[in-house]
């Protein structure tokens, strides 16, 4: 499932370089996440790198994208190149 940012977020900019897959971007109003490049971390990380640095806790779930672990590894393959094992 890819995270989103809510209009918690205070615009802090501390996301969006740990981001190993560029999916954080800035908004009109406030950083956003692009579902389609978000992976959780999956195949990178133990856990979502943006989750981790969010001062403000503003980085839940985005229900709207349902994704398996499965899901969430083949897209962190597909957008790395990396081959399936």
């Amino acid at each position: 499932m890819a995270l989103r940012i809510t209009e918690q977020c205070v615009n802090c900019d501390v996301c969006e370089p740990e981001c190993p897959n560029q999916a954080i971007f800035e908004g009109p109003l406030h950083y956003q996440i692009d579902p389609t490049r978000c992976t959780e971390c999956v195949g990178h990380f133990d856990r979502p790198q943006c989750v981790q640095v969010c001062p403000v806790d503003c980085i839940p779930l985005d229900l709207a994208y349902p994704e398996t672990p499965p899901e969430l590894l083949a897209k962190y393959h597909r957008l790395t190149g990396q081959p399936m094992a």
